[in-house]
């Protein structure tokens, strides 16, 4: 685990997580506060993906490039080992990042008098981007008890009656941390296509989850109805490749992609750029070893805030997520506003960790922490936190 415990300095190396905080959070000086929020790892990529950009950059020609059927093979390869699923070449389409892969799928299905349907809360682009768009955003608080979430189905059914053209699925959820059981992603798929709805799954999650949970891509349930599903993935999530920037839209209908790579052509959308064709191909042909032992790191380091808030915080509730890197912190118990815990952790506790109104009204009373970095650095923030309460 020697990578993991290392702790890496990242200030002044242009990091949105490091070097944003004082306009994230509205304080003149941030040097002495520990940002656990947005969600980027601390750790340092795969060596083998640090080969990999090395080699190119070596080259020393950065010309235009292209996807190879290589890359291709690699995503195809690593999806069937890693979650049964069989894909084909032919169905993947790359962008640049899910979330302009989200936004490109909205632009391409909907019309400015059309709904999305979301449940919160919820990874804040699924509501900003249709709200730029002016789409009408229709949100489904999901079902909340102790700290875990379930779509509440009545609801969801009710929601879907409003105009509603495409709904937006995060599978794992983010925040919440939940993997979706089948029968849960059977049922969203079955009300989905009685009232012909479109479904985007984004599914950059996917591959962070832990033993005792399995991911299961909303599509593999589909059958006949795979047709009305895009999923996205990306390796961005998973190996801490966010500054890369590189995902994947697959879709199985022939008429679906057509429409997306029309829209692509409409904005002069390129191919990935070299660098991140190399990065992607040699993660997912090589990072398995990474990746678990990622995985194992993690899950200790929410072992830990869990135990040590129960321990000396009573008021303080977390379940352990079923994947993802982040803890969804309830605080409700406390008494404390928003406004309070954020002032409190910010000034007393030097600690920067997501509110959770950023995601929706449902996640008011919670908070959002990333506990991707070393074991040393957690314990730091653990105390920060115990600090900034008592």
């Amino acid at each position: 685990m020697g990578v993991f415990e290392n702790v890496i300095d990242r200030r002044n190396s242009r990091s949105v997580k490091w070097d944003t905080m004082e306009d994230v959070y509205q304080i003149e000086d941030a040097s002495a506060i520990l940002p656990m929020w947005i969600a980027d790892m601390d750790f340092a990529a795969p060596q083998v993906v640090i080969n990999a950009i090395q080699e190119k950059l070596n080259h020393g020609v950065f010309g235009y490039s292209y996807i190879c059927s290589d890359c291709k093979d690699a995503v195809r390869h690593w999806l069937k080992e890693r979650h049964a699923w069989e894909t084909k070449n032919e169905w993947m389409m790359f962008h640049h990042g899910v979330v302009p892969a989200i936004a490109s799928v909205i632009e391409t299905f909907t019309t400015k008098k059309d709904a999305v349907l979301i449940t919160t809360p919820v990874y804040p682009p699924f509501f900003q981007i249709p709200g730029h768009m002016e789409r009408t955003i229709v949100e489904c608080n999901l079902h909340e008890e102790n700290g875990h979430y379930t779509v509440d189905f009545v609801a969801f059914e009710e929601a879907l009656q409003k105009n509603v053209k495409l709904f937006i699925l995060c599978n794992p959820h983010n925040p919440g941390g939940i993997v979706w059981t089948v029968e849960e992603l059977q049922k969203i798929i079955e009300l989905c296509t009685k009232y012909d709805v479109l479904i985007l799954s984004d599914e950059i999650h996917a591959d962070l989850v832990f033993p005792g949970h399995k991911h299961t891509p909303l599509v593999t349930l589909a059958g006949d109805e795979a047709k009305r599903i895009i999923t996205c993935v990306a390796p961005t999530k998973t190996f801490n490749l966010a500054g890369i920037q590189a995902a994947m839209m697959i879709a199985t209908d022939e008429s679906v992609r057509a429409k997306l790579e029309q829209n692509a052509l409409a904005h002069g959308q390129m191919q990935l750029n070299t660098f991140a064709a190399a990065a992607l191909k040699a993660a997912y042909e090589e990072g398995g070893p990474w990746l678990s032992e990622l995985l194992e790191v993690v899950s200790n380091n929410m072992d830990y805030v869990i135990e040590a808030l129960k321990n000396t915080i009573p008021s303080i509730h977390i379940q352990k997520p079923h994947g993802t890197y982040l803890l969804w912190i309830d605080y409700r118990d406390t008494g404390l506003s928003e406004e309070d815990m954020m002032d409190k952790l910010i000034n007393k506790g030097k600690l920067a960790l997501e509110p959770g109104s950023k995601y929706g009204d449902a996640g008011i009373g919670f908070l959002r922490m990333n506990v991707a970095c070393s074991p040393s650095t957690v314990k730091d923030a653990v105390q920060r936190f115990i600090t900034a309460l008592t």
